[in-house]
């Protein structure tokens, strides 16, 4: 079973690679729904980014869309009564933390784990977050800056290291990860207070 699931991976990243930015956008669109392909969106990231430099913004763009698509499915199934689903398939302790998380921080705890590259869990987030209830468009928000930093960080990385990009997400991942998520919340911040700021000084 296992040699067939890494058969069917393979096919998969072969086809990606033939029709480049519609395959990345299937890969992603399968990896945030319905199967599990770890890192081989990100694999086609850096290797199509460092084959094809110019089309960087379009690799990670597509990336990022299918990945959101992908995730809407999974939201709108958590959202449909997937409470039943999820506590058949996790351990309750782990349901329950991660709503907890949700009912604490909203969309933040689905943005942080969307930044994350692999094996950090991702779809359980997904899923609660529907379960949650949490706003649709706050969610799709949330999605496509997790995502959308993650991917194009990467493409930058392959701007850099080429090929060696992913050894070095692999060996530093936690540590971009990290500066990613610094420099989206120094962001957020700046967005919120700056208005205020510039209105007090008129």
């Amino acid at each position: 079973m296992l040699g067939k699931l890494q058969a069917f991976a393979h096919s998969i990243q072969t086809l990606a690679l033939a029709w480049g930015a519609p395959g990345i956008l299937l890969v992603a669109f399968l990896d945030s729904s319905i199967l599990s392909l770890p890192e081989i969106a990100d694999l086609l990231i850096i290797y199509m980014v460092t084959s094809h430099p110019s089309r960087y913004v379009l690799y990670a763009s597509a990336a990022t869309l299918g990945s959101l698509l992908g995730c809407l499915v999974l939201f709108f199934i958590g959202k449909k009564g997937g409470e039943a689903l999820m506590r058949r398939r996790f351990k309750e302790a782990h349901v329950e933390k991660t709503l907890a998380a949700f009912r604490r921080h909203g969309v933040i705890a689905v943005l942080v784990p969307s930044i994350l590259p692999p094996p950090a869990p991702f779809k359980i987030f997904v899923l609660l977050a529907g379960v949650a209830e949490i706003s649709a468009t706050r969610f799709t928000v949330a999605i496509l800056i997790g995502r959308g930093a993650r991917y194009f960080v990467e493409g930058l990385l392959a701007l850099w290291y080429g090929e060696r990009a992913m050894n070095y997400i692999r060996d530093h991942g936690a540590q971009v990860a990290l500066v990613t998520i610094g420099v989206l919340v120094a962001g957020f911040v700046i967005y919120l207070y700056w208005p205020r700021r510039s209105a007090k000084s008129v």
